[in-house]
């Protein structure tokens, strides 16, 4: 695969959820269950709240933007306890991003199937669905701000009904970014103020998920979970458990640390061989990614109206000064760059250029085609040139000068960790 395809599938398969939040203070608009939602911590109080906002939404945009925030959370909530219900072990790894979450251990885990798993990630994307819808119908014009405390808001992870300040969103976001972020005494000040064009931004989150999901969902995998997510869920009375898990003295901590998760993770790209048995849904994550690029249009362009300079999220470049999570600065030159970035990414999506392959010359990949005439996925050979052979197609191919000419903009490595930011 090519440097641009390659970075461009990790720009697409990775996501840190650093959209969760809680309000410290808020705008004399916000209502008082908005306060209520993002301070609960137990999970009926954050569900109480949270259909108190819902009801309000159609006719209080204030309500809609805090239920919609919500409905997000909860989604990552669905997700994470039905990985801890079943005993999973994050791999911590870019190459499966929905199974990132830092899960807790659990000492009890239920039996999982197939089925079930499936049924999970349909809960989970069909919340996403309902965010992305109530944060959609938000107005452009309506006056949003909450002043937000990453360290007080969280998730139940481990389905015991509370929000511990270990799940708080600071807490999760610091496991995923393996402690790079600092918490206690010596941390940074993670407050914010959030307002309608972080709303953009969290609903292109939404659409991202959804696409991961539909993807996945889109396809029989059956033979990959049978034959490989022992590896994620060692406990679950998975076929190969027996034969394939160590006892628990010798399986060690990480996803990586011993031969039999390598070997595992080794089988488990080599059975990534998969029918398609929901077409429709291959088809849905196309328009799901082409929605996140519009909305980071609609981001970017109400960013640059914005005339404070309050505790920015997402600053734009009239807006000095870095955020102090991810360290970074926004100027002019990120701004049209990553502006191409979404020109380059929907040219891709519609069809209008073409994906390199490594060892094809005078044809690319027709990504439109991928998604709208869907045929089974095997990862090895899309890699090694069969399995992309049906979208290949003469026009305008994207090349690495293409991207590079975008990345030196960014830093040269700076270009996926401002990728994840600004959605």
């Amino acid at each position: 695969m090519t440097r641009i395809a390659s970075l461009l599938a990790s720009g697409f398969m990775m996501v840190l959820p650093l959209s969760f939040a809680s309000l410290s203070s808020a705008s004399a608009t916000m209502p008082e269950a908005a306060t209520a939602l993002f301070e609960a911590k137990t999970v009926a109080a954050r569900d109480g709240a949270l259909s108190t906002l819902e009801a309000a939404a159609p006719k209080d945009p204030a309500s809609a933007y805090a239920a919609g925030a919500g409905e997000f959370f909860t989604a990552l909530e669905l997700l994470a306890s039905g990985l801890h219900r079943h005993g999973f072990e994050s791999p911590q790894s870019f190459m499966l991003p929905l199974m990132q979450l830092p899960v807790p251990d659990n000492p009890n885990p239920e039996p999982l199937t197939y089925e079930q798993f499936r049924a999970i990630l349909v809960a989970f994307r069909d919340r996403l669905a309902k965010s992305a819808a109530t944060l959609g119908s938000v107005p452009a014009e309506a006056d949003i701000g909450m002043v937000i405390d990453l360290t007080h808001a969280g998730i139940d992870l481990n389905e015991d009904g509370m929000i511990a300040p270990d799940e708080s969103m600071a807490a999760i976001m610091a496991a995923l970014s393996h402690g790079s972020i600092q918490q206690g005494d010596a941390a940074p000040t993670l407050t914010f103020r959030f307002d309608r064009a972080d709303g953009y931004w969290l609903q292109g989150y939404a659409e991202f998920l959804m696409a991961q999901a539909d993807f996945w969902l889109a396809h029989d995998f059956k033979g990959t979970f049978d034959g490989s997510f022992h590896m994620l869920f060692p406990r679950a009375k998975l076929p190969l458990q027996d034969i394939l898990v160590p006892p628990p003295s010798e399986m060690g901590s990480s996803i990586f640390s011993s031969e039999w998760r390598i070997a595992d993770f080794i089988s488990m790209v080599h059975m990534i061989n998969w029918p398609v048995v929901e077409p429709e849904r291959r088809k849905a994550a196309r328009q799901e990614l082409l929605e996140m690029i519009r909305l980071s249009r609609e981001d970017w362009k109400a960013i640059r109206v914005e005339t404070d300079n309050d505790r920015e999220w997402l600053p734009g470049p009239q807006q000095k000064g870095e955020n102090p999570l991810t360290g970074l600065e926004v100027g002019e030159e990120q701004v049209q760059a990553w502006l191409a970035t979404l020109t380059m990414a929907e040219d891709l999506l519609e069809g209008r250029a073409l994906l390199p392959h490594f060892r094809i010359t005078g044809k690319g990949i027709n990504m439109k085609r991928f998604f709208d005439e869907p045929k089974p996925f095997d990862l090895v050979l899309s890699i090694t040139g069969p399995g992309i052979a049906p979208y290949l197609e003469s026009g305008k191919i994207l090349t690495s000068e293409d991207f590079d000419q975008i990345q030196r903009e960014f830093g040269g490595g700076g270009f996926l960790m401002f990728a994840l930011w600004f959605n």
